[in-house]
């Protein structure tokens, strides 16, 4: 067959599957097709499974992408995941990293954004760091003033600039002024990887 890499691809839409699989081909990746959790359910059931990544879609009818993620680790599967989510459904990508998935890109997302993500799944980045990261994380942390660590909970929480503005009783504009700092000081590079820290720097 072929050694290339497999991205097993979860999501209903047919014209999504049909682009991210263009894409990953085009990048020299192998797609497996899913139209649903349940599909790729049987595939782990049946032993079918290919070593590589998988990438789910968050909000499918039927079973969502996080209930597809809980039952994936319930089971033991050890590829590692990404769930792909609109802004709307941050809270529940945010869920899905507490239970275990590598990582999380929102949509609309480009091609760097997702290969980027695959790379670093596939190189277990996604997976719990070191102590002395998680020391360095809550350093970050410590080091944000009190409106800071306000917009970053509301951040975490799933809520859009304007959301938070309103609970704080503050502008829009200047809520991404502080979500900016928030970025800048705890050195991360997209909002997944900010929640990530975040996450991380919470555990006991």
């Amino acid at each position: 067959m072929t050694d290339r890499p497999v991205i097993h691809v979860v999501d209903d839409d047919p014209a999504m599957r049909d682009s991210l699989a263009f894409l990953l081909e085009a990048a020299g990746l192998q797609p497996r097709l899913y139209e649903s959790g349940l599909a790729l359910l049987g595939s782990v059931a049946e032993g079918e499974l290919e070593d590589g990544c998988i990438l789910t879609d968050v909000r499918m009818p039927g079973m969502d992408g996080l209930d597809l993620v809980r039952r994936l680790i319930q089971r033991g599967v050890p590829q590692p995941i990404i769930v792909m989510t609109g802004h709307a459904d941050v809270p529940l990508a945010v869920e899905a990293m507490r239970a275990g998935v590598a990582d999380f890109i929102e949509k609309p997302f480009d091609d760097v954004t997702l290969m980027a993500a695959i790379e670093r799944a596939m190189n277990g980045v996604g997976a719990p760091p070191p102590t002395r990261v998680d020391q360095d994380v809550r350093a970050r942390l410590d080091a944000l003033s009190s409106r800071e660590r306000q917009v970053l909970d509301g951040l975490v929480a799933g809520q859009a600039n304007k959301a938070i503005a309103f609970d704080l009783g503050i502008s829009a504009r200047t809520v991404e002024v502080y979500r900016a700092n928030v970025m800048t000081k705890m050195q991360a590079r997209s909002l997944p990887e900010l929640i990530r820290m975040a996450l991380l720097g919470r555990r006991s």
